[in-house]
């Protein structure tokens, strides 16, 4: 039995918000280890080296740097992004013409999953920005980049604001939906294909958590492989314009190529997210 739009919306975003909490409860530590070695890669050896000096410089603590705004930034993130993402096979259904109830194809569910990132892209972009800035706030500041200060949500909240005013939030909002939009159609095609993979002529909705939690794994391996190098872009936008007026994506992708090297939006990747596949 269906149920009505508005039950499935409301399953959709409760399914988001608790996603989202998990996400960050289990991943926090090492996405603050990926944004301080994004942003100064020049501080930092590796993810050792990065994990050694922050628990030294900071404590225990200094791993869950932001986490308040990542919480809301992940439950808002998912919770718009699966609510949208019902509505997004809609629209891909009226596209290519198929009946409001017709099955899509992996491909087709790939291209509404993208579509609906556009939309969680813009309440990801705030949060996230004090989120980077919270969990850098150190390195800010020991370089000399900015004036030692509290750091809680509610201080860089209001920098921002009396700096820029609301649209600062938006720093890097251009890098985060280059971020989403690709990397969810990789996400979603690498979870749709996983789950036909496991289905086995079955019907999709029939598997068990297992076979669903390892094909959320593979998409969020094939979302991070395809879009990292954007991810390293958006760290050092919305950080480092925390000093003043920082270039855009374009200006910032070429910088790093030319004082750093080809590598440098790859660098640190890798060891950082290998416990996606947990997820």
């Amino acid at each position: 039995m269906k149920s009505s739009p508005a039950i499935q919306a409301a399953i959709d975003l409760t399914a988001g918000a608790a996603g989202g909490t998990a996400c960050v409860l289990t991943g926090q530590p090492f996405d603050t280890l990926k944004v301080k070695m994004q942003t100064f890669p020049d501080l930092y050896r590796g993810l050792t080296d990065c994990c050694l000096k922050t628990y030294s410089q900071v404590g225990f603590r200094g791993f869950y740097k932001g986490t308040s705004p990542a919480l809301i930034a992940n439950i808002a993130e998912n919770s718009v992004l699966f609510m949208c993402y019902g509505f997004c096979q809609q629209v891909v259904r009226k596209v290519v013409g198929l009946e409001k109830q017709a099955r899509l194809s992996d491909l087709q569910n790939a291209a509404a999953g993208s579509f609906a990132s556009a939309f969680a892209a813009l309440v990801l972009c705030p949060t996230e920005l004090v989120k980077c800035r919270l969990q850098t706030m150190y390195e800010m500041e020991s370089s000399g980049k900015i004036a030692r200060s509290h750091n809680t949500v509610w201080s860089v909240v209001k920098s921002v604001l009396r700096r820029d005013g609301p649209l600062g939030f938006y720093h890097g909002l251009s890098s985060t939906l280059l971020r989403e939009v690709p990397g969810y159609f990789f996400f979603f095609g690498g979870y749709e294909l996983s789950r036909s993979f496991f289905a086995s002529g079955r019907s999709k909705d029939e598997l068990g958590p297992v076979p669903l939690m390892l094909s959320g794994g593979v998409g969020g391996i094939c979302l991070w492989l395809a879009v990292y190098p954007v991810d390293c872009v958006k760290s050092r936008i919305q950080v480092l314009s925390m000093s003043g007026k920082q270039a855009g994506f374009i200006g910032t992708f070429i910088s790093i190529v030319k004082n750093e090297g080809e590598s440098a939006h790859c660098r640190n990747g890798v060891g950082v997210y290998r416990p996606v596949i947990l997820l």
